[in-house]
C-alpha cells in the first residue's frame, strides 16, 4: 500500500485530527533526516581522554554550531586508543548510518606513537578520504605531531603524511591542531600527550574556521 493510501484510508478511521498529527510526525520525520551531519572520527583527543565527554572540543563545536549553523548536527564517533585502520574498518558503517555531509578525520596520532609504517598511515589516511568523499561529504583532515624521541626521519615523515595521503582530492588538512597547547605544560595532562579542559576551546578556536568553510560549501 502506497503512503498516500495509508494516510487517507487511516484519516476515514480516525478523523481529521488523527491525520494532521500523522502528516506533522512525517514532516518531522523528513526534515530531521535531511538534517546535515558533521561526523568527527577521531581518538582520544575528540573522545575527551581524562575528562568528561561533554568538555571534550567536539561538544564545544556542537554547542557553536547551534549559534552559528544552528540546522547542523554533529555525531561524534571517537574512541581513545582508534588507528586509522580501526577507523577505516567502522567509517562505512557511520556513513550508511549518518550520512554525513561533513567529515573531521582525527586520526593517526595512535598509528604514530605505536610505530606503524608510515606507508601504511597514508594509505588508510588516503582511503579515509576516498571513502569520506566518495559519499559526497566535505573532508577536514586535522593534521598531528609525535614526539621528537621516535627520530627526525620518522617524525618527519609522519608530519607529511597528512598532506601527502589528501593530495590530489579535494579534503582539507587542518595544521596541527595542538599547536600552542603541546608545548604549554599547564594545558597538558599529566601524560604529556593529552590536552586539559582548559585546552578544549584553543583547539576548537584553531579549527573552527576549517569547519564554517566546509560546512558552507557542503551547503
Amino acid at each position: 500500500m502506497t503512503l498516500p493510501c495509508l494516510i487517507l484510508r487511516r484519516a476515514k478511521a480516525r478523523g481529521f485530527a488523527q491525520l494532521l498529527i500523522l502528516l506533522i510526525a512525517l514532516c518531522a520525520a523528513k526534515t530531521w533526516a535531511q538534517s546535515p551531519v558533521v561526523l568527527v572520527l577521531g581518538d582520544s583527543i575528540s573522545a575527551g581522554y581524562g575528562m568528561k565527554l561533554e568538555d571534550g572540543w567536539v561538544q564545544l563545536l556542537a554547542e557553536r554550531l547551534q549559534t552559528s549553523h544552528p540546522e547542523w548536527s554533529v555525531v561524534n564517533a571517537s574512541i581513545s586508543g582508534e588507528t586509522t585502520a580501526g577507523g577505516l574498518r567502522r567509517l562505512p558503517a557511520l556513513i550508511t548510518s549518518h550520512q554525513p555531509q561533513t567529515v573531521i578525520i582525527e586520526l593517526g596520532g595512535n598509528d604514530g606513537l605505536r610505530g606503524y609504517p608510515i606507508s601504511q598511515l597514508r594509505s588508510n589516511l588516503a582511503q579515509l578520504i576516498q571513502l569520506s568523499a566518495a559519499a559526497g561529504a566535505e573532508v577536514l583532515v586535522t593534521g598531528m605531531e609525535i614526539p621528537p624521541n621516535f627520530g627526525s626521519r620518522y617524525t618527519a615523515l609522519f608530519r607529511e603524511s597528512f598532506e601527502a595521503a589528501a593530495e590530489g582530492t579535494r579534503a582539507t588538512v587542518i595544521p596541527f591542531i595542538l599547536s600552542g597547547v603541546a608545548t604549554t605544560p599547564a594545558l597538558m595532562q599529566a601524560d604529556g600527550i593529552h590536552p586539559t579542559e582548559a585546552a578544549q576551546p584553543m583547539i576548537l578556536d584553531s579549527i573552527w574556521p576549517y569547519v564554517t568553510a566546509a560546512l558552507d560549501r557542503a551547503q
